[in-house]
């Protein structure tokens, strides 16, 4: 369904589009919001892995080898 979605001409076509309709003036600062949100997104989801890893139970135990 989405295989051809992202080619690099249609990747312009969608820069030019987003240039025309907000100008060049709000197209940085919407960069920057996108920006902003994609690593508050990727701070939050790699919280979350660690307070799930913290509450999760350690059930693998060292196994020391006694000759």
């Amino acid at each position: 369904m989405f295989e051809g979605l992202f080619q690099p001409m249609h990747i312009v076509v969608i820069f030019g589009l987003a240039l025309l309709v907000l100008g060049p003036k709000k197209l940085p600062e919407l960069g920057k919001g996108l920006g902003e949100s994609i690593r508050g997104f990727k701070s939050a989801m790699a919280a979350k892995d660690d307070i799930k890893a913290e509450s999760e139970p350690s059930t693998s135990k060292k196994v020391t080898s006694q000759s």
